[in-house]
């Protein structure tokens, strides 16, 4: 199989390196450049309508879009170590936490994005009010999740999960388009430093 990747700060592949990294699977992999819009190219299109990363091809040819099926995949391949939970609790929380993470924060940093980063100057149909009113949504995302983590160790349970990486991409990612998370936040930001200390956060 082969995984179509791209750098950071994309968030998407990294949350699939990352979870790769903790279960110690190699994935061959081939870089599409996101600056370059090689992820709009024909060929890539093709295996990928959307037109975005990350892909994973399989050896039959079949292509898996959208990083946390992706993940999905890997973890039914290679169950050991459990990321998305072994028992009934276990998974809904996990996949609880995973959707806050898409739903709640995940939105308003990609409107930041989107609508007022200079990386993103020549994207069309930009609205830079709409991208600056979102930047509150962040602060009120981020002390959500600041909230939720105080007196855990890990956003979902007692164990690193899929819901950590989720987490952890996505509020480097807001970090890398100036979104720091606020300094009173003291609960995420001890989650983050301990997270990010481990080696597959290098990923």
């Amino acid at each position: 199989m082969l995984f179509y990747d791209s750098p950071n700060p994309a968030p998407n592949p990294r949350r699939v390196r990352i979870f790769a990294a903790e279960k110690g699977i190699e994935l061959s992999s081939k870089e599409v450049s996101i600056p370059k819009r090689e992820q709009k190219a024909p060929d890539y299109v093709a295996k990928n309508p959307r037109g975005q990363t990350p892909i994973l091809e399989l050896d039959d040819g079949t292509v898996i879009a959208e990083s946390v099926a992706i993940m999905r995949y890997l973890e039914a391949e290679q169950p050991d170590p459990p990321l998305f939970g072994t028992t009934a609790r276990e998974i809904a929380e996990i996949e609880m936490w995973n959707r806050r993470v898409e739903m709640i924060l995940m939105p308003a940093i990609a409107a930041v994005w989107v609508h007022t980063h200079p990386f993103t100057a020549a994207l069309p149909g930009r609205n830079v009010e709409w991208g600056e009113s979102n930047r509150p949504r962040v602060a009120e995302g981020i002390r959500f999740f600041d909230g939720s983590l105080e007196g855990r160790e890990y956003l979902a349970g007692s164990a690193f999960s899929a819901a950590d990486i989720l987490l952890l991409t996505t509020v480097d990612f807001a970090k890398f388009i100036g979104l720091e998370m606020p300094s009173e936040c003291a609960d995420i930001l001890r989650w983050h430093e301990r997270v990010s200390a481990r080696p597959s956060a290098s990923a």
